[in-house]
């Protein structure tokens, strides 16, 4: 698998990451046979958050490793803090407790990356900015990112903390990109020239921000799957059509779609068979033609200005 760099951080990671959400399902041995296989494909960024499962994704990633350190320096883990019940919180109280809890889940002394999940209204960024520093201090977070968030709230953010922000993680996929559609747009009198992402893919780039992509084969706000669905005959009619002509999967020609952007994208694939997840790590080997990238584009209902 090919591989990038996280941000201006020192993380090299596979340009496809593994999100663990549904995790808490398996069992050891299934999650043991899911995170080997994505290791030796080349995955090694594991992606959590303290609401998986109610915690227990994190838990059922550590037993199936049994967190050993031989696997553990082999591997990034970020998770996510911020989303509770009716309210996002990201006092210095509940990102401390977060991090304190998947540390304690998750069977390690610390986290490559922490990520304030969604927006919260209320964040007070001087509070954020000392959490920060507190749990790097004390090598308990290595890095720190976001995710959901638009310019001027990672502004309003890095105004106060000392480091980096490496990563925004944004919802895309074929059949979801308003980070796309607007850049395209511009100086039109329609609905897809409406900017309700204020340039968050071009402000990534400018400040070396890597966009993490999470549902890449959903459609709508974790409606459903896109991909083999009856519903969306023409854009899936164009990606079997190419991916008959690479030899590959229509899985995998959804997230190669998502790599030929030249934002150097990562998209968090969420599957937890191993098969499949053999099957979209093609993606990383191939490269979609401008033309193929924008016949894409267009069969998913995009109508070119």
């Amino acid at each position: 698998m090919n591989r990038i760099k996280l941000g201006t951080s020192d993380l090299e990671v596979g340009e496809i990451s593994l999100g663990c959400m549904r995790m808490d399902a398996l069992s050891k041995k299934d999650a043991r046979l899911v995170i080997e296989n994505a290791m030796d494909l080349g995955v090694n960024l594991f992606d959590h958050a303290d609401i998986y499962g109610g915690g227990k994704s994190e838990e059922v990633f550590s037993d199936a490793i049994e967190m050993n350190p031989l696997i553990r320096e082999k591997m990034i883990i970020q998770s996510k803090c911020g989303i509770r019940n009716g309210f996002f919180d990201f006092s210095k109280e509940h990102i401390t407790s977060s991090v304190e809890g998947s540390l304690k889940r998750l069977n390690t002394d610390y986290l490559d990356i922490l990520l304030l999940h969604r927006p919260d209204a209320l964040m007070e960024p001087e509070e954020v900015a000392e959490t920060f520093t507190r749990l790097k201090n004390s090598g308990k977070v290595n890095y720190f990112g976001v995710s959901n968030q638009n310019p001027m709230q990672i502004e309003l953010l890095k105004k106060y903390l000392k480091d980096d922000l490496i990563i925004n993680q944004l919802q895309l996929s074929i059949m979801h990109t308003p980070m796309i559609d607007a850049g395209l747009n511009v100086n039109m009198q329609h609905d897809k020239a409406t900017d309700r992402e204020n340039s968050v893919l071009e402000y990534c780039r400018l400040h070396d921000i890597t966009v993490q992509a999470w549902s890449p084969f959903q459609y709508g706000m974790i409606k459903g799957v896109f991909v083999g669905n009856k519903d969306f005959p023409e854009v899936n009619e164009k990606i079997q059509e190419i991916a008959e002509k690479k030899g590959v999967t229509d899985s995998a020609i959804a997230i190669a779609w998502i790599l030929r952007h030249p934002a150097k994208i990562q998209p968090v694939v969420g599957t937890m068979n191993p098969q499949r997840l053999a099957d979209i790590e093609k993606a990383s080997h191939i490269t979609l033609t401008r033309e193929e990238w924008y016949e894409i584009y267009r069969s998913a209902g995009n109508v070119l200005p």
